[in-house]
């Protein structure tokens, strides 16, 4: 209560007594004015009656309203050649295609599983496709990709109802690498090949994404981040209290002669260009070769640079918000994951490939105005857990955010269509 009111009402002088009863001569005059009293009491107890049924009867307005069910998976158990096999090499669950596997994981013990397929609104396909790793180069061979998916299908297929009632409209497949659902590194190969047909219809939870028609994408799809074990990130100080004395970092591949024995060009020469620019600055921490303590290089630094590989995103740009580094994105039409979470806009700076030589007077003018308050935003903790796999699930992390996107895909659920048009699940047997 305003102190003004408080004192008004606190300065207000106590009621009167009442006044002392009636001598017994005057009761017979009290008769008719009781009369009086009764009956208003009487309505008035009869009013609050009507009004308190008439405001929570079942056949009111707001409680007939009928509240929409909750977002509901059924998560197929697959014969474990397809999945659960492949973790016993230790990379399959922590590389940075690990989603698929951090997404299955997470899924199996959140409340939105579902143990009866004729509720469920999508149903996930659990098929670890990027732990195949190459002997030769060490990363993940796709090769196997496509007949591997198309036996999961075919099994579904021959043993459930599920997958031919929509033709997979409803089914949830995890494509984590480059160019997602293509199964390909390069990008050529990858538009030639296309997605798979049996694949078409479904919903696909992949890495890449960019901002308009591209044929890798041409299918629903939700864009998610790549995999950074939170585990890794958890044994940090928190981004604010860190001192950050490096300006620029980079770590990464850097050709000096950016043409792959392919004869494809690395990074649209990008790396090479900001190696060719910046690596005698020393502004600039720029290292070619790996070290395992990088995390802790980005979490000395101001600025993060996220130049695209052979696909548009990177893990850098996770790691570079967890650790609360500004990530300098430079992929021109990258569509990055979550956006109704992570304001990307305000806690990152976007360069366009083409003025790489104007790096450094780009960080230095967004030093000199608002970098105070990039980094204020982005040293918010909720941001860095949206891009997160937790195992199991967290309020608000990465698998919670993909939970929220696919509520917006609920038109494609065939269970709530045929339930809508029905008001019975005519499937349930």
């Amino acid at each position: 209560m305003p102190p003004d009111l408080l004192h008004h009402y606190s300065s207000k002088k106590p009621p009167p007594p009442p006044p002392p009863p009636p001598p017994p001569a005057m009761k017979p005059f009290l008769r008719r004015p009781f009369k009086k009293f009764y009956r208003y009491a009487l309505w008035l107890s009869l009013s609050l009656y009507l009004f308190s049924s008439s405001s929570f009867s079942p056949s009111s307005s707001s409680s007939s309203k009928p509240s929409s069910p909750p977002l509901r998976i059924f998560i197929y158990d697959l014969p474990s050649r397809f999945n659960t096999d492949w973790l016993s090499n230790p990379r399959c669950s922590s590389h940075l295609f690990a989603a698929e596997v951090a997404l299955h994981t997470a899924l199996l013990s959140s409340p939105i599983r579902t143990l009866d397929p004729f509720s469920a609104d999508f149903f996930f396909v659990p098929v670890y496709v990027s732990c195949n790793f190459s002997t030769i180069n060490g990363f993940p061979a796709l090769s196997h990709a496509r007949p591997l998916l198309s036996s999961a299908v075919s099994l579904l297929s021959s043993r459930f109802p599920f997958w031919n009632r929509s033709l997979g409209r409803d089914h949830l497949f995890v494509a984590s690498h480059d160019f997602g659902a293509c199964f390909h590194a390069m990008e050529d190969v990858a538009i030639a090949d296309g997605i798979p047909e049996f694949m078409k219809e479904s919903i696909l939870l992949q890495t890449f994404g960019v901002v308009g028609s591209h044929v890798c994408q041409e299918a629903e799809h939700v864009v998610i981040p790549p995999y950074v074990s939170p585990a890794a990130i958890e044994e940090f100080p928190s981004p604010e209290t860190v001192k950050r004395d490096i300006w620029v970092f980079f770590r990464g591949k850097m050709e000096v002669h950016p043409k792959n024995i392919s004869g494809r060009y690395y990074s649209k020469k990008v790396r090479t260009e900001i190696w060719n620019r910046y690596g005698n600055n020393k502004r600039f921490y720029l290292r070619r070769k790996r070290f395992d303590g990088f995390r802790t290089e980005i979490s000395r630094s101001v600025f993060c640079l996220c130049p695209l590989g052979w696909a548009p995103w990177s893990p850098r740009l996770v790691e570079s918000v967890a650790l609360g580094c500004v990530p300098v994105i430079i992929a021109d039409g990258i569509r990055l994951p979550f956006p109704s979470a992570v304001p990307w806009a305000h806690i990152s700076i976007t360069v366009p490939e083409r003025h790489v030589d104007q790096l450094e007077s780009i960080l230095d003018h967004v030093a000199a105005t608002n970098l105070s308050d990039i980094q204020r935003n982005l040293w918010d903790p909720s941001i860095r857990r949206a891009l997160l796999f937790h195992r199991p699930m967290r309020d608000g992390d990465a698998t919670w955010q993909v939970t929220k996107a696919l509520e917006g895909k609920l038109h494609r659920s065939w269970q709530r269509k045929a339930v809508g048009q029905s008001g019975r699940n005519t499937w349930r047997r």
